[in-house]
């Protein structure tokens, strides 16, 4: 039996998928239900935990942000993705060579996939079984916006559940976090795991290295080109 050398956490929104405007809504959908207020605008979300996002939202909305508050509309958010999910799927899409390199890394034994992300841990679930990307990442091996509000504490989060599940330590540079803003590139540096930046989203190839990110690739459409950054 092969034991992994390498976790590798991937960042889900603009990194793996897009869903094209319908995270908004979700929004849109949630305050009226949460609160029953119209939905007026949406906190800055590149990078962030959701419940960042959510307690910045709710302020813009003239809502203290306490947990109960937090906690009511990040559950109506989680609602409105449960039922949204046929919309999220006709809009949404899979971010081009995104699939094939995580079924391409799922055939390496060396490594061990998972995700980081920002997003409610239900939240993140609905979207990468929408485009049945969830078949090639171990989801409890990973981390959550849920877990913990500060991005760079979920990388040690994913590398405890992933020793109490594998048995490997991937502390260091075995934990590779790959990410398109320069928040997943802060967060993986803080943490001393290396960072793949991927210039799929809003940030470009320049802002990303010049954040620190170990490499840099425009996007997943070359899967050889991953895997030797990763396993050489």
């Amino acid at each position: 039996m092969i034991t992994p050398r390498a976790l590798v956490l991937w960042d889900i929104d603009h990194t793996l998928l897009q869903s094209r405007g319908v995270g908004r809504e979700m929004y849109e959908r949630a305050m009226p239900e949460a609160f029953g207020l119209a939905f007026e605008r949406l906190a800055e979300v590149s990078g962030r935990t959701e419940p960042d996002i959510i307690s910045e939202t709710l302020a813009l909305h003239g809502v203290e942000p306490t947990v109960e508050h937090v906690d009511r509309l990040a559950r109506a958010l989680v609602a409105a993705y449960e039922s949204g999910r046929g919309e999220l799927a006709a809009r949404g899409r899979v971010l081009p060579g995104a699939r094939e390199a995580l079924a391409a890394l799922s055939r390496e034994k060396s490594v061990h996939q998972g995700v980081l992300t920002g997003n409610l841990r239900a939240v993140a679930r609905v979207k990468l079984a929408v485009f049945a990307l969830d078949r090639y990442v171990d989801l409890e091996t990973s981390a959550y916006g849920d877990d913990h509000r500060d991005r760079a504490e979920l990388v040690d989060i994913a590398r405890a559940r992933a020793w109490a599940r594998v048995g490997v330590d991937f502390g260091g540079l075995r934990t590779v976090l790959i990410g398109d803003t320069r928040r997943d590139v802060e967060a993986a540096s803080a943490a001393g795991a290396r960072v793949i930046g991927v210039a799929s989203g809003n940030t470009g190839a320049d802002e990303l290295r010049e954040a620190g990110a170990d490499e840099v690739l425009a996007d997943l459409r070359d899967p050889q080109a991953l895997k030797g950054l990763l396993i050489g």
